[in-house]
């Protein structure tokens, strides 16, 4: 149980690495033939988990403390694996991503999960069936047993529930001998797939696609090449910290790209909404706390912003509003019930409706909250605590490790006690 005391903060820091960029670079460098080499790696749980299957794909991985060497074999063709079972640890984006990966060998490849992963949806990954890969659920959960290889054509997916599975196979279609088309409906977190095809154009293969993003053209015979890149700051991460600028003090954030493909950049707005005082610099983004008042934001294509933005809202006068709240249920938690629950115990009151959640703010009397093993309940309880008037204990916490291991230890390192 970790205890976060009412506190004003002071001070920078460097955003952490992003764990989004980190496992499409790790996929990527897999796929790529020669040697790849990612600076600035994030080490979280979900790093891990990608460089453990591209390990068990038979990348060869050095590892030392700034960067990580990989490895690749190109197309996985003539790849000899190291063994048949991906552990995805709890990881949605390797589970739905590695998929198409693995259905490039023809081996039998099973995709196991633990924790929260083992309730989230991946029904989506049977659709490899449509480019003639052998694809099993247990009844639309994990594990998912994949027997490749497929073969390039015209596939039609849903995207309603994650963009994830769509990642999958825009990483692996190219490598498939001729072209293929993916038609999508119901795209969600369109950003990510942005990010995703970006990082493909830094290893050479491209992906050709209309700006409604509802249809996707890939070359086939395509082959990544192998290269040195650097891992951005993750917004998702930083976000917690911009929050807590606005809420309790000052915080200057470096290392965050205004440019960045990631979804979650769109925090500033929602700062700016909420009249937060911000000064974007060079090389940092400086949020310093001011006079808050409710805001609407639509986050509908960054769901993962609803924790901390509902921590801003906490603190706001009034009546905030988040839309895109359906997409919050396929996540580590229930996180729109779970956030209302959890702030309910800190005298937050939260409606949550069938695409929205209103936030009442107020003043944070302190409580002992559950983090659902949710990563970003925990940090949203720990910032939502800076500003109140109470201590939060949060339990569980120790599941930041998932994409910040050391989220606490920066916290402690900008706050000023009271």
């Amino acid at each position: 149980m970790k205890r976060i005391c009412s506190s004003k903060i002071n001070g920078t820091l460097d955003a952490p690495p992003s764990k989004s960029v980190m496992i499409r670079t790790v996929a990527a460098s897999l796929l790529a033939s020669g040697e790849s080499v990612i600076k600035n790696p994030s080490f979280c749980s979900d790093g891990l988990s990608a460089l453990g299957i591209a390990d068990r794909l038979g990348a060869e991985i050095y590892t030392e403390t700034d960067r990580v060497t990989i490895t690749g074999n190109g197309s996985l063709k003539e790849r000899i694996i190291k063994g048949n079972v991906l552990d995805c640890r709890e990881s949605g984006l390797c589970m739905r991503m590695f998929a198409p990966v693995a259905g490039l060998l023809e081996e039998d490849i099973t995709l196991q999960a633990a924790g929260s992963l083992c309730s989230r949806p991946m029904g989506m990954v049977e659709e490899l069936a449509g480019l003639g890969a052998t694809c099993i659920t247990d009844e639309g959960y994990a594990p998912v047993q994949v027997k490749g290889r497929i073969r390039s054509g015209q596939i039609g997916i849903s995207c309603s529930e994650s963009s994830q599975f769509l990642t999958g196979l825009l990483m692996a279609l190219p490598l498939c001998e001729g072209d293929s088309v993916v038609m999508v409906s119901g795209l969600k977190s369109s950003p990510y797939i942005a990010l995703t095809i970006n990082i493909m154009k830094r290893f050479g293969v491209t992906v050709l696609t209309g700006k409604d993003l509802t249809e996707f053209r890939i070359k086939g015979d395509q082959r990544y090449k192998p290269g040195t890149h650097s891992i951005e700051g993750d917004w998702s991460g930083a976000a917690f910290f911009l929050v807590a600028g606005a809420l309790a003090g000052v915080v200057e954030v470096r290392g965050l790209n205004l440019d960045s493909y990631q979804a979650d950049k769109a925090v500033i707005g929602a700062l700016m909404k909420a009249g937060a005082h911000i000064e974007i610099g060079k090389d940092y983004i400086s949020v310093m706390k001011d006079e808050l008042n409710a805001f609407e934001f639509d986050a509908s294509d960054c769901p993962d912003l609803f924790p901390p933005l509902v921590a801003l809202g906490a603190g706001c006068t009034g009546k905030s509003v988040i839309h895109g709240a359906r997409r919050l249920k396929g996540k580590e938690s229930d996180r729109a019930l779970a956030l209302a629950s959890e702030f309910c115990k800190l005298g937050i009151r939260i409606r949550v409706f069938e695409n929205s959640m209103e936030i009442d703010g107020g003043n944070n009397r302190g409580g002992i909250v559950d983090s659902h093993n949710d990563h970003r309940i925990a940090m949203a309880c720990a910032v939502a605590a800076l500003g109140g008037e109470g201590d939060v204990e949060i339990e569980n916490s120790e599941c930041v490790s998932k994409s910040y291991p050391s989220f606490f230890e920066t916290l402690d390192s900008v706050k000023v006690t009271r």
